[in-house]
């Protein structure tokens, strides 16, 4: 087991620097970032000062060297104007836009939407879980069509008209206010017990909207690999040496079923964060998605690209998790590799 996490250490690494080189290359390609058309509205003025302050920010980031310098400099593995800074020294660059760091700029909203997501995550599986056991354990009864129909009506409403009416409805009936992660009177304010309590109320909506359609999709998918477990041969052995029907059904066929979804962690932190952007667009919530679309739309290199890198990060991490919980669920995963 060292010599995997090793492993797999050394290849996550690579992984990451090769993400960083295509995520700083491509953003970079399209002409007129958004530093660039600064220091030409500068230039443009005529003004000494202007033209003092665009040749200034030529050199701090760089822009008069090669790209490949340009990229050395951003990770930290090549000095700039004031030394060794970069992502691997934890120096996540300017944003241009703003006008301030970019450890700023996404601060709060970085671990709000790791809030949020971890929310969305722990309501998916408690959900979902136990209503695909019931359902493939009872196949054609009144409750298993009732998982269906929710099923079928969670992957076709869409998210965004999903968000507007319990949005509506939630300060119509509890007062919840409008938008956002918290009232807005604690904007700006220090954490207390009362911001706090705040920030939980509006968690439900967003955890609701997001987590609506991973919630009916892994209740479809974990009820057809169920179905597909119980009617297996080890199973019905099970029960005829007399195994109890709740501990064949969960020490077995149950986890056999959570293989896919386990393979599935990699891909499932970083979707969240991705494909939750119109969400929190509609829902005004102050999370890294809509900071990366406006990130992108201006060309603000530094900040749109450590907001990529960090969802690569999440998402070598969850697969290194994935790889790992499934040696421990599935010993025919470990036996087979040691082989």
């Amino acid at each position: 087991m060292i010599r995997f996490l090793l492993r797999r250490l050394v290849t996550m690494c690579v992984t990451l620097l090769i993400i960083s080189a295509l995520v700083f290359f491509i953003i970079k390609l399209p002409p007129g970032d958004f530093l660039t058309n600064q220091i030409a509205e500068l230039r443009a003025q005529g003004e000494s000062a202007s033209i003092a302050k665009a040749e200034f920010l030529i050199q701090q980031y760089g822009l008069d060297k090669p790209a490949w310098q340009q990229y050395l400099v951003w990770i930290g593995v090549m000095p700039g104007p004031n030394g060794f800074s970069g992502l691997l020294q934890g120096d996540w660059g300017w944003s241009f836009e703003f006008d301030r760091p970019v450890a700023e700029v996404v601060g709060d909203a970085l671990w709000l939407t790791l809030l949020v997501n971890l929310a969305v995550v722990i309501f998916i599986h408690v959900v979902s879980i136990p209503i695909a056991i019931y359902s493939a354990t009872r196949q054609y009864s009144v409750g298993d069509y009732i998982a269906t129909f929710i099923g079928y009506i969670g992957l076709a409403t869409p998210s965004f008209l999903l968000a507007l009416i319990l949005l509506y409805y939630m300060n119509r009936w509890f007062g919840v206010s409008i938008g956002g992660l918290y009232d807005a009177q604690y904007a700006g304010e220090p954490w207390t017990w009362d911001k706090t309590k705040s920030l939980l109320s509006h968690l439900i909506v967003p955890t609701l909207v997001i987590g609506l359609s991973g919630t009916a999709a892994m209740i479809r998918r974990m009820r057809a690999n169920l179905l597909d477990e119980l009617g297996k041969q080890y199973y019905v052995t099970a029960k005829a040496k007399g195994l109890p029907p709740g501990k064949a059904l969960l020490k077995y066929p149950f986890r056999m079923s959570l293989n896919p979804f386990i393979a599935d962690i990699g891909n499932l932190l970083p979707h969240l964060i991705s494909g939750s952007v119109l969400v929190s667009l509609v829902l005004s919530l102050p999370t890294v998605g809509p900071i990366l679309l406006g990130a992108l739309k201006s060309q603000d290199q530094f900040l749109a690209g450590f907001i990529l890198m960090f969802v690569a990060v999440l998402t070598v991490i969850g697969m290194m998790v994935s790889d790992l919980l499934l040696a421990l669920l599935d010993p025919r995963i470990r036996l087979g590799g040691s082989r």
